[in-house]
């Protein structure tokens, strides 16, 4: 079963080119910015405390209510600002006003990131996404904020629906599909994987470092696809990832 899922896996998605995704194996990817106390995740503080530190930057985005795309990684306000209700209840320009729990620095946009980054570091942008979800609305929003961006950048997603998405209409894209084993998502078994990686179609992975080392995640490598991992927090995870993994997306004690 094993060897016709690899099969497959090389019958449905292409190798990468090199060209296009050889520079996300060069970087350490600051998972959220480099957020520690005072400096929240996804904040632009943490965003330009990675680029002074010379790491690649990881980012989530949720939608606005206006559809906008906003660098938040939870549908729920709360945890993060203490304000309550959905982030797609406010407006960009709602959200905007709002700040991070016990802090000055307030949520802010995809737009706002690619001016204070202007191409100085590379770029991951998770776009969020669940089941019953308008995910189009988010690539598109996503798609509309980076045109004419010029500095290295990617797209991922747990869902294979962005990956496929941004092929078809944005393929000068780079574009990736984010995966994991364990109790929550929807890939626990190894069939939903290989569906999810079929109907992606990625130009590289994201796997959770606690799921590696994997037999599909080593085969792709094999065949040329970019491997990331997350999230690497500890000095023994940052080891695992350099084994099993071409590039890390790190936080607290797993920043080299």
């Amino acid at each position: 079963m094993r060897s016709l899922l690899s099969r497959l896996d090389r019958f449905f998605v292409a190798a990468p080119d090199p060209a296009r995704v050889g520079w996300l194996r060069n970087w350490t990817f600051a998972h959220r910015g480099l957020h520690r106390e005072g400096v929240p995740e996804n904040s632009l503080a943490a965003f330009s405390g990675a680029i002074d530190r010379g790491m690649g930057i990881e980012c989530d985005i949720q939608r606005s209510r206006d559809h906008a795309a906003m660098l938040v990684h939870d549908w729920e306000l709360e945890r993060l600002t203490g304000v309550t209700g959905p982030t797609a209840g406010y407006s960009a320009e709602e959200l905007a006003q709002i700040a991070f729990l016990d802090s000055e620095h307030r949520l802010a946009r995809l737009d706002d990131l690619l001016a204070l980054v202007d191409g100085a570091v590379p770029l991951l942008i998770e776009i969020k996404s669940r089941r019953r979800y308008d995910v189009e609305q988010s690539c598109i929003a996503v798609r509309d904020a980076l045109v004419g961006y010029r500095g290295r950048h990617a797209v991922m997603s747990f869902d294979p629906r962005v990956a496929r998405w941004f092929r078809r209409h944005a393929p000068d894209i780079v574009r990736g599909l984010v995966v994991r084993e364990d109790a929550h998502g929807m890939t626990q078994q190894a069939w939903q994987r290989h569906l999810a990686l079929w109907v992606a179609r990625p130009e590289f992975i994201a796997y959770h470092v606690a799921a590696l080392p994997s037999p599909m995640v080593s085969s792709l490598r094999a065949g040329g696809m970019p491997v990331l991992t997350w999230t690497v927090n500890t000095p023994e995870l940052l080891a695992h990832a350099r084994s099993h993994a071409d590039a890390p997306i790190a936080e607290g004690a797993g920043v080299p």
